[in-house]
This record gives C-alpha cells, structure tokens and sequence, in this order.
C-alpha cells in the first residue's frame, strides 16, 4: 500500500496533543484589527481546542500524527 500524503496546510495550522486532541490558533488577529470588537481579539488570543466533529476532519488531513 502506497504512503499517504499529508496536507501542507495542516502541517502549519494544527497540533496533535499527547490525548489525540487537535489545537489551533484562532484567525483574524493580523491585520484590520481597528474594525474587531475588543472582546473578537480578546476571544481569539492563545490557543483552542477543535470540536470532535471539526477534528475528525483535520485528523483525515494527518494520516501520521502530525
């Protein structure tokens, strides 16, 4: 069986946890950020943990962890 190629994109998006779980960084912290609510940047500092159904998915782009 052939290896299975992985999606660039998610190599740079998401991280896999010791538990399986994928984390990512929220967008819309680059630019424009005079027209974002405060509580938009605030809401989108640090790191989020995906739901199941949105991390099945990501998890299909990493066939080998990632």
């Amino acid at each position: 069986m052939p290896k299975l190629k992985t999606k660039s994109s998610t190599k740079r998006r998401f991280r896999r946890t010791a538990t399986g779980k994928i984390v990512m960084n929220p967008s819309g912290k680059r630019h424009n950020l005079r027209k974002r609510s405060q509580k938009t940047k605030r809401k989108a500092r640090g790191t989020k943990i995906l739901s199941e159904s949105s991390a099945a998915i990501v998890k299909k782009f990493m066939p080998y962890g990632g």
